[in-house]
């Protein structure tokens, strides 16, 4: 959409907003369009597709026709808006409940449902709805959507569009293509889950968003209408827990502390005979046999691919067979062509959704009234409302100054001015009110909403349930359509730990804690000031200034062994992060700077890492420039998510990733020629 479609679109919308009778087509192609040299058959597109933008934004365009003879001539038929059924009705909300409001548009940590939620709150903001409100410490819980798949089934969804995509089958282990309505997505034992009624199967299904195996492919020219009343979170509540399995697996002497705690040695009688003559091996040389439970195959097999060559899978054939696929995607990845390393000027990396001049309309339809709710505030402080810049403001400004009814006379155009830098609207021309909902943010919010019922602290006072009923009524059809998105649960695991670091928080206290990392293979111990608390799904987080490593640090709740205060006071300089949702790396001088190449499942790990840079690949795929403080663990990032990602600079870094992954390959290899005793 062009700065001049933008602008006629405003007018359009303008003009149908403040007719009472309607306006003829013929009227609108000579005093909104200026459409004197295209045919009726070109201006009868223009026009539909118009309508249609229109629509997006939440105005539907009204057809009346005059009875009698002559009623179905589309010269007089006649178009105009209703004033009130496109308008988002009045929203009084209490600071207690605009405390829980806020926390559930902050859910969504980036992507469609992220910007959808920040415009639903702006609504609100325009309408006067929102009072100032302070976020309770230690209630900051996130939601992480799954990926670029997650988007575009959002977006099927609501469209009612299906699907296809390639599925790693559980009953089978073999890929296939499958053909689906998706009917809602949700969160249930950790994972996300697509619920929908498969084609090819003719039957309703369950599909693990883990299990996808290539890009999801919206068919927009076909639809489907779901189940009248469905609700995915009741779907998914009957969906059963895998039953417990045991994996065995050899792991290299000395490492991987963090898998044998929820391990056990396999003793060595059992090894002795009966094991060894139905084909069980030995252990290789310095590796022990232990034995860790699982659930799902993939899970464990994600983890167990990006520990590489210091584990191997003996059984079950299926878990050994997630581990290989995934290392064997890694190395097809790396060894392709390497693309061209060029990145467009230093900024913030952009998505990979296409964006137009919409958001610009969009944001110029939520503009006008929070102008209006907001007369004198200096055009600084309006654009960093918005989210833009001072110039990308005034750009908005120019357009919508030029904007108005048909004939164009001063009184009949937005008066808005900005001289002295403290911007004032007199003349809003009908567009003082936000206009209602989307599907995408009434979703945003109530699924918000729905999933802070996991927090006790927010669950048992009044706010959440009063807010959710007021956001449902304002919603509207559009909030019932809510009920095709699940969070998942966000209720901490440990809450002795989360309650110790939260009490500390309130003190002022200093903490001792023992903390395992991953990436370094090791338990230390550190003292700390606590700073914040949040969490990611259902994983929470402690940031803190660790005095260890001089630095604001981001410590998961489930690593901390031993959480204590010292008995000295947290030190009245260590400030939290100045933005929230927090980073989970904080940038340093000393950062290795690493240029990756994500396939297109993978172009969501540019936002996970936080990418400085980004630049979009023929087919979808993307270069990202990401700052990482250690690198060593980068070889287990990229065997971990299989195909997803691979190291192009620096090369020293990129050739390690693939000794790595070939090292776990061939260590496969040697385990099953390796003769049995």
């Amino acid at each position: 959409m062009s700065a001049s479609r933008t602008e006629r679109l405003l007018n359009l919308l303008i003009a149908l907003l403040n007719t009472k009778y309607g306006l003829r087509r013929g009227e609108l192609r000579e005093k909104v369009y200026h459409d004197t040299t295209s045919s009726d058959v070109a201006f009868g597109r223009m026009f539909e597709r118009d309508k249609g933008e229109l629509r997006q934004f939440g105005f539907d365009v009204e057809t009346v026709t005059d009875t009698g003879w002559g009623s179905d001539d589309p010269a007089t038929t006649r178009y105009r808006i209703g004033k009130e059924s496109n308008r988002l009705p009045d929203v009084s909300l209490t600071p207690e409940e605009c405390t829980v409001l806020i926390l559930a548009a902050q859910l969504w940590e980036h992507a469609a449902l992220g910007s959808a939620a920040v415009d639903a709150v702006r609504k609100l903001q325009a309408a006067g709805g929102l009072v100032d409100a302070e976020l309770p410490t230690g209630v900051q819980p996130r939601i992480r959507p799954a990926g670029q798949a997650f988007e575009d089934l959002v977006a099927a969804i609501h469209a009612q569009h299906p699907v296809r995509f390639s599925y790693l089958a559980s009953s089978t282990g073999k890929e296939q293509e499958r053909l689906v309505e998706p009917w809602g997505l949700g969160s249930r034992f950790g994972q996300w889950y697509l619920v929908g009624h498969d084609r090819g199967r003719g039957d309703k299904r369950f599909f693990r968003l883990s299990r996808l195996t290539s890009a999801v492919t919206v068919l927009e020219k076909e639809s489907f209408a779901p189940p009248a009343g469905f609700n995915v979170r009741a779907e998914l509540a009957a969906l059963a827990e895998l039953p417990v399995q045991n994996a065995v697996v050899d792991v290299e002497q000395g490492r991987l502390l963090g898998l044998r705690k929820r391990a056990q040695a396999v003793p060595e009688p059992a090894l002795e005979p009966g094991a060894l003559e139905s084909g069980l091996q030995r252990p290789a040389a310095g590796t022990d046999r232990l034995t860790v439970p699982f659930r799902d195959a993939e899970t464990l097999g994600e983890e167990l691919a990006s520990y590489g060559p210091r584990v191997t899978v003996i059984s079950p054939p299926e878990l050994e067979g997630a581990v290989r696929r995934r290392l064997t995607a890694a190395a097809a990845f790396a060894a392709r062509p390497v693309p061209d390393v060029a990145f467009p000027a230093a900024g913030p990396a952009g998505r990979t959704r296409k964006r137009t001049s919409e958001d610009q309309l969009k944001r110029m339809l939520q503009l006008v009234p929070f102008l209006v709710h907001n007369q004198g505030l200096h055009i600084s402080e309006v654009a960093a409302r918005f989210g833009i810049t001072r110039k990308a403001l005034e750009d908005d400004l120019r357009i919508l100054i030029c904007s108005g009814l048909p004939e164009g006379y001063p009184d009949d155009l937005l008066d808005i001015q900005w001289d002295d830098d403290h911007v004032f609207i007199t003349q809003a021309l009908d567009l003082t009110r936000p206009v209602r909902f989307t599907v995408d943010e009434a979703c945003a919010l109530l699924t918000g909403l729905e999933t802070l019922n996991g927090l006790p602290e927010l669950a048992e006072g009044g706010a959440l349930e009063s807010v959710t009923l007021k956001l449902m009524a304002a919603a509207g059809e559009e909030g019932l359509k809510a009920a095709a998105l699940s969070g998942p649960e966000v209720a901490p695991g440990n809450s002795a730990i989360l309650e110790t670091a939260r009490a500390a928080i309130g003190s002022g206290a200093q903490l001792h804690l023992k903390y395992f990392s991953p990436q370094r293979d090791a338990v230390s111990e550190r003292d700390v000031d606590p700073l914040r608390l949040y969490s990611l799904d259902n994983t929470w987080y402690l940031e803190a200034y660790c005095h260890s490593a001089k630095g604001l640090r981001n410590f998961r709740l489930d690593r901390i062994e031993a959480l204590e205060p010292n008995g000295r006071p947290a030190a009245a300089a260590a400030k939290p992060a100045d933005s929230f949702p927090v980073k989970l790396f904080t940038p340093n001088d000393d950062d290795t700077v690493v240029v990756v190449e994500l396939a297109p499942r993978g172009t969501g790990l540019a936002d996970d890492y936080y990418a400085e840079r980004t630049a979009a690949l023929p087919g979808g795929g993307m270069l990202a420039e990401i700052r990482f403080g250690s690198t060593d663990w980068l070889p287990m990032f990229v065997a971990q998510h299989g195909g997803m990602v691979r190291i192009l600079q620096p090369g020293a870094l990129a050739d390690a990733s693939r000794d790595w992954i070939a090292a776990a390959l061939t260590q496969y290899k040697a385990s099953s020629d390796r003769p049995i005793d």
